[in-house]
């Protein structure tokens, strides 16, 4: 145990609410003078990237980042992603891309970094409950202000399952993959461009139009982080969808057509199949 102790830093800062673990291992670097990265591999040698340390720490890590910033264990694991489960981690985001500017924080200059910066089922503040802003870009007026309280229902919902692993009969993360799959009509529109389909259109109508006027690439299951003006109108398509229950799936796949619906309907079928032998396996836990 003294050798443990005799490898604690001398002089340790306290971590902000809500700060990422690699900001936190930043601010020690800028005073000890070295690079990040080699702070990060003077507790553990056997990292290889901040980000790593962010998404995937094993017990053993985090007890000896603890013990080597002489912090509680728990606080350290708050400051990754490491509880965060799979089907969530397609909403993390490699960079920031929001932030509050109500809860901007700066220490010796340097710019906090928030892990809810990174969330890419966020459009409002964990911390004072403002709505956020995109990093390094101006924002557009949301087309969806309409589905505002149900898109705060699903930020809700998509938080729970991310942070706390609450769940209801689906996966709300799941459900989002779902919306984003490319949907085919049964009846073609005008100038149809099938890239700008999306199952989430059968629930928001307006989707189709704004999706057909977006430059940028269009979400999809694999990437399904938005922009922030879009945002709103997936969560809300989360909560409208699980509130429904299974029948609302069933219904979405009757708006498709050949191979497309096919698609549809096997995606359906294993994620509720993996819902229903999570739920027994934590109940089995329980017992």
């Amino acid at each position: 145990m003294t050798g443990i102790y005799a490898r604690q830093l001398p002089v340790r800062f306290a971590p902000c609410t809500d700060e990422l673990l690699s900001s936190w291992i930043i601010r020690h670097a800028a005073f000890y003078a070295i690079s990040p990265l080699a702070m990060l591999r003077h507790c553990l040698p056997e990292m290889l990237s901040l980000r790593t340390a962010d998404l995937d720490l094993t017990e053993d890590q985090v007890d000896r980042i603890a013990s080597m910033f002489s912090i509680d264990p728990a606080t350290v694991r708050r400051m990754t992603f490491t509880n965060v489960p799979q089907s969530s981690r397609r909403l993390i985001a490699g960079e920031p891309r929001q932030s509050c500017s109500s809860c901007l924080r700066i220490v010796d200059g340097a710019n906090i970094i928030l892990r809810s910066q990174f969330l890419g089922w966020r459009i409002t503040c964990p911390l004072c409950g403002g709505r956020v802003q995109t990093i390094g870009g101006s924002d557009r007026p949301s087309p969806f202000s309409g589905y505002h309280k149900a898109a705060l229902i699903g930020e809700g919902m998509l938080n729970d399952e991310a942070e706390h692993g609450i769940q209801n009969w689906l996966s709300p993360s799941e459900i989002a993959r779902l919306l984003l799959m490319r949907r085919v009509p049964k009846s073609f529109p005008d100038r149809y461009e099938p890239s700008s389909y999306r199952v989430l259109g059968v629930i928001i109508p307006d989707l189709d139009d704004v999706l057909k006027l977006e430059t940028r690439e269009l979400p999809t299951p694999a990437s399904p982080i938005l922009p922030l003006h879009l945002r709103p109108a997936l969560l809300a398509g989360v909560a409208i969808v699980q509130r429904a229950g299974p029948e609302m799936l069933s219904m979405l796949r009757g708006h498709m057509m050949g191979e497309n619906k096919a698609r549809f309907g096997n995606a359906i079928e294993e994620m509720v199949d993996c819902g229903r032998q999570s739920r027994r396996s934590s109940q089995l836990h329980l017992i």
